[in-house]
Parts: C-alpha cells; structure tokens; sequence
C-alpha cells in the first residue's frame, strides 16, 4: 500500500508519508524520507489528550482559488482549489526591513533587505485579497512596519478598499518612543496592534531579541491606551528563557484591561538554519501552556476552560474568553461546547473567527459586543443593580481573551493542519499562501516560498 503525503522531509523539503504516535502522554509525528532517514518530533504532550482535541470540519474552500493541484500540498499553494479553509486573516508584509534582529524571527528581517513594495503594488496585493476571500481581517507586517513612514497612508488605504479590521504586527519600539506615533496610526484607522511581548523582565528580552526592552515595550502599551488602540500581547515561547513566566505575562495583561484585550502565546518554532534537528525537550506544547497557565496563576484561570478552534484545525491552537473582574481576578465566558463528534461547517467557524477578532481585539470604545446591549444605562439610579446587571456593564468593557497557536516548522509539519490553514500570506506576486507553508525552511534555510514568490503578477 502506498501512503500518501503527510508531512515533508527536513532536509529537501519534499513531501513524505508521516504518522502520529502516542507513547503514554506524549504524541510524535514520525516521518520517514527515502533519501534521508527517519525524523520523529514531539507535538503533544500531556492532557487534555491528543485525541480528545480533534475536531472535524466541513471544508470551506477559498471564494477564488489562483492555483491548481498539479504537485500537491504544500506544492501548490495560492491558494489552490484543495485547500479546506478560506481566509480568516489575510497578512501582509509591508517592509521587509526591521530595527531589531531577532534570532527567533520567522521572515529573519533586516537581512539584505529588498525595496519595500509600493502603494500601488501594496494595492494590488489588497485588491487580490478581496478577490479570493471577501473583506477578511487584515494584518499589516513585515519586517517591522513602522519603518515605514507612510503606514499611516496604507492604513488608509486598507480601509478605503472595505477591509474593516486592520491590525498592525509590531515590536512595539517606535510607539513606545515617538510621542503622538500610536495617535496618528489611530487616526488613520489601526484597529489593533498584535504587539511582540516575551514577559515582564529585561533578561527575557536579552536573550529572545538581543536587548533589554521592557521599558519601551511598556511605554507603548500606555501610549496606544491613550491613543484608543486594542493591544494583544504576543509572547515567543521558549522553553528554559520564559516558559515559567505565561502567569505574570497573563497578570500583567489583566492590570492593564481593558487597553490590553488579550494575550496570544506563541510556542517557538525553528525557522532559518538548523543543521540539528531540535531537541524535544527544547518545544512547548499547547497542552503544556494550558495546564501551565493554571499552575501558574493559582487556578484564575483553568486548563479544562480552553476549546480548540472553530476556524483553523483543531491542532493549530486553543482559545478561552473572560471577564476581568473589578478585583483582577477572571471569570469564563466560553461555553462548554459539545464533543466535537459532528462535523462543523469550516465557514461557521471562520466567520464567527473573523467576528470575534474584531469585536475583542479592537479598543472596547470602537465596537461594543451586540450581547450586552442590555447593560443599564444608569446603573446608580433607584432600582439596584443585581450581580447579573455588574457583571454584563462590566462585560461590555472588560472581556478577555487568552489563546495560543502552535506554528508548524520542517520537523512538525502536518499537511493535514496545513490544509485547514485559515491565516494567509499574501505574497509579492498577489498568491494567498499558508502562514506555515510560507515560512517554511529546510534545516540548511532553504525556503519553499519566501522570496521565491516575485511580483507583482496581475493575472
């Protein structure tokens, strides 16, 4: 019997036959390349298990596919008309130069950097977004974006082409120093801000980016606060640097709710140039950050409280919303959900995705949540207000999200999870390409997309 392709190989890249085994608690993908031997990599670890976690979808493909099947995934990416999920957040890279040189960057930014695209070439890539997926979220990246002196002018511009939602990925530097940088984004219509936060100390900042940054990663909170911008706190997880830390980044977060809205864990991956594989004590896995979140935070917050995603597959992240209270403390807001036994719609939960960013990542002044219209208008007048009538006023402001995605690098590949991917690269020839197929690397750097794809292509 022949298998078909699961994952690739590490070292060229090409597509290879893979499987999933579980030894007691811990769950390896296992892949065998004809030309280049065995890899077996760690991808779960602990409960909730493995196999409890999946959740079967109904496909949504892309509104316009730009690619055919010819070599298979992930050979034909564009998207192509196999791909199971259209886009939820469509990113695009605006410079690819950067004021930091991070070692755990996935599009190793600053290097030899090529000419920033152009508005029109920028327009372009916005115009093919609308053609193959509607008026998805936005995310403008890079590089480090506001290199860039006219971002606020492609802000603009993303939203006189009907993109509602329009976040900016950023480390944060320029905002926290240039007084009145964070207002003038807000002016131009920035949305949100996915800002890179590794954790509360200097020496987590040291060792991930090369700098001690604290002091200018919180000036930037104040000053988007101030300026009326959601902020998402982004952590780059590495074990040993700042594992020990998911609770004081969290309890950093809920002091300064309701500016901060969330914080979205990053587990590493390993991008770029590693001729050894990672060893597997060197990778945290989703469960690990679910159950170190409680651990870590003396049960605020629960690991049984996460669902996986209804957008992308079930293996690529886990989500959990709540209310701060006005103590500090934090209380659940998602349901319980159902077992997962009866497959979902993939465009149910792509759009709910989309809704839900831009209504809990956005400042809570923007877009207050539909379901807590009925929130007293008064709350001192005669009648008094019950605990039900507290906790939805508080709601309306003070909702918070806590999630974590597990991007996929050469040795965790699994072409099944990339094939739900619903966050798309817009790449400079206008493809719409798998967030983790375009970063992709061999262990020597060798890359399946990045830079490979030249533009700009009007067909």
């Amino acid at each position: 019997m022949t298998l078909s392709p699961r994952s690739v190989c590490p070292v060229c890249l090409k597509p290879i036959p893979a499987s999933h085994e579980t030894v007691d608690d811990e769950t390896f993908l296992v892949k065998s390349c004809p030309d280049h031997g065995e890899f077996r990599t760690v991808v779960w670890r602990g409960e909730p298990s493995f196999e409890s976690w999946a959740r079967p979808k109904v496909p949504s493909g892309p509104k316009q596919a730009f690619t055919k099947v010819e070599q298979g995934c992930p050979l034909d990416c564009g998207l192509c008309d196999a791909h199971r999920q259209h886009t939820c957040t469509a990113l695009i890279e605006v410079t690819w130069r950067c004021d930091l040189g991070c070692p755990v960057c996935f599009a190793s930014s600053g290097k030899a950097a090529s000419p920033d695209p152009t508005m029109e070439e920028l327009g372009h890539l916005f115009d093919r977004v609308e053609q193959a997926s509607g008026h998805c979220n936005i995310q403008l990246s890079g590089g480090e974006p506001t290199v860039r002196e006219d971002l606020p002018e492609i802000i603009r511009q993303a939203k006189a082409k009907g993109f509602p939602f329009i976040q900016l990925n950023t480390n944060g530097l320029r905002i926290g120093k240039e007084p009145g940088y964070a207002h003038r984004l807000a002016e131009a219509g920035l949305d949100s801000v996915f800002l890179q936060f590794d954790g509360p100390r200097d020496h987590i900042f040291q060792s991930l980016r090369g700098r001690p940054l604290l002091e200018t990663k919180l000036a930037a909170l104040d000053a988007l606060a101030e300026a009326g911008v959601g902020i998402i706190l982004v952590p780059t997880l590495v074990p040993g640097v700042n594992d020990r830390d998911l609770g004081n980044i969290l309890r950093l977060a809920v002091e300064r709710s309701p500016a901060v809205r969330g914080v979205h864990f990053q587990p590493v991956s390993y991008f770029g140039r590693y001729p050894k594989q990672p060893d597997d004590h060197e990778r945290i896995t989703l469960p690990e950050i679910m159950r170190g979140l409680e651990t870590q935070t003396d049960g605020m917050l629960r690991a049984v409280d996460f669902r996986p995603p209804g957008c992308e597959h079930a293996f690529c992240s886990f989500h959990a919303n709540y209310v701060v209270t006005e103590q500090g403390g934090l209380t659940r807001l998602s349901s319980g959900g159902s077992c997962g036994c009866t497959p979902r719609p993939a465009s149910e939960g792509a759009d709910a995705a989309k809704a839900f960013v831009k209504r809990q990542w956005s400042s809570p002044d923007k877009q207050l949540p539909m379901a807590f219209d009925c929130a007293p208008e008064n709350p001192s007048s005669a009648e008094p207000e019950d605990a039900l009538d507290a906790f939805i006023r508080r709601a309306a402001t003070h909702t918070f999200a806590v999630s974590a995605m597990a991007f996929q690098d050469c040795w965790t590949l699994d072409l099944e999870r990339l094939k739900g991917c619903c966050i798309h690269e817009v790449s400079p020839d206008g493809r719409l390409i798998p967030f983790c197929a375009y970063n992709l690397t061999s262990m020597d750097g060798e890359t399946l997309y990045r830079g490979k794809c030249h533009g700009p292509n009007p067909a």
